[in-house]
């Protein structure tokens, strides 16, 4: 392998070569499908850098550790096919990242919950502590004598904690691998940023949370209102440099998406999120700004709705293909 192979990828290129590998492995993809991917490998040199490696990996699927079949990579072969991926994928970006994996894959667990692409759930644990999953979320739960521990590992959840009747009181963790998340009897927001350097972005909603780094000093406490984006060793913004509604709670969790004066780029990237393939939007119009509260179970009309609104049109190559240009 020669050096230029072996230089970092950025985790989004990476992202989408896993996802054009799960969607050409798939038996699905027609004509189109591999016009369109094709269109996309020769866009750029990281490109195809990202889709040699992606091929590399996927030649060698087989061999991946039984220990990563763990219960949340199991549900069926296209999830943990793609969940794979995005966990070996990890292992490329950062150490801190692919030591947590592999640490935790082989360590025991209680109970592993995830959702595809587009989905989301509600899970009331044994405490009666309630977490919601957003989109493409995994995570793994582990209650012991001296602990409550949630570890994300991909997406976003919300989390509404109950106290513990245990006769000796156990913290409640949420951690992620570029931290720990010590909530003080609240509400909260995690989600799990892999575009650029991996980072935990958190938001309070109730009462305080305590973040400790993986691997830097110092303990922050953010308070309700606040919202704290880190990485595994520096926080990246400070807690009161990002205001919110103490009490609201995330539209995704009705199944909305509530923008106010977002960019279009920005809108289009969040709806991304919940259908397979990629949307974006012509350069000359990314600046534009959008408001309003958007359904979630039908991508494809709240794409018509934004675009009627700029007008501007939908332009789809395929289903997993859309632009949105003048």
């Amino acid at each position: 392998m020669s050096a230029a192979d072996q230089r970092p990828l950025d985790a989004a290129v990476i992202r989408e070569a896993a996802r054009w590998l799960v969607r050409l492995h798939s038996g699905e993809a027609g004509p189109d499908d591999h016009a369109a991917f094709q269109r996309w490998r020769e866009g750029s040199p990281e490109r195809e850098r990202a889709w040699q490696r992606a091929q590399r990996l996927n030649q060698h699927f087989d061999a991946v550790p039984a220990a990563l079949g763990v219960p949340l990579l199991t549900r069926s072969a296209r999830v943990s096919r793609r969940t794979v991926l995005r966990t070996l994928a990890a292992f490329g970006l950062t150490v801190p990242a692919a030591a947590w994996v592999a640490h935790r894959v082989n360590g025991a667990a209680e109970g592993g919950y995830r959702t595809a692409v587009g989905d989301r759930r509600e899970v009331r644990l044994a405490d009666g502590s309630q977490v919601h999953l957003n989109t493409d979320t995994a995570m793994q739960v582990q209650y012991s004598e001296q602990t409550r521990r949630v570890q994300l590992r991909a997406g976003e959840v919300y989390v509404r904690t109950a106290p513990d009747a245990a006769a000796r009181a156990r913290p409640f963790i949420v951690e992620t691998p570029q931290g720990f998340l010590r909530a003080l009897g609240t509400r909260f927001v995690v989600r799990q940023w892999d575009a650029g350097e991996p980072s935990t972005e958190l938001t309070v909603l109730e009462h305080r949370v305590a973040v400790t780094l993986r691997d830097g000093p110092g303990t922050r406490i953010v308070g309700a209102g606040e919202s704290l984006r880190f990485t595994a060793r520096a926080f990246q913004r400070d807690p009161d440099a990002t205001a919110i509604r103490p009490a609201a709670e995330p539209g995704w969790t009705r199944g909305v998406i509530e923008a106010s004066d977002m960019r279009l780029d920005a809108l289009l990237a969040e709806v991304t999120r919940y259908r397979d393939g990629f949307v974006r939007c012509d350069p000359a119009v990314a600046a534009r700004r959008v408001s309003g509260v958007f359904r979630l179970d039908d991508t494809d009309a709240l794409l018509a709705i934004v675009a009627t609104t700029l007008d501007l049109r939908v332009v789809a190559r395929t289903r997993y293909w859309v632009t949105l240009a003048p």
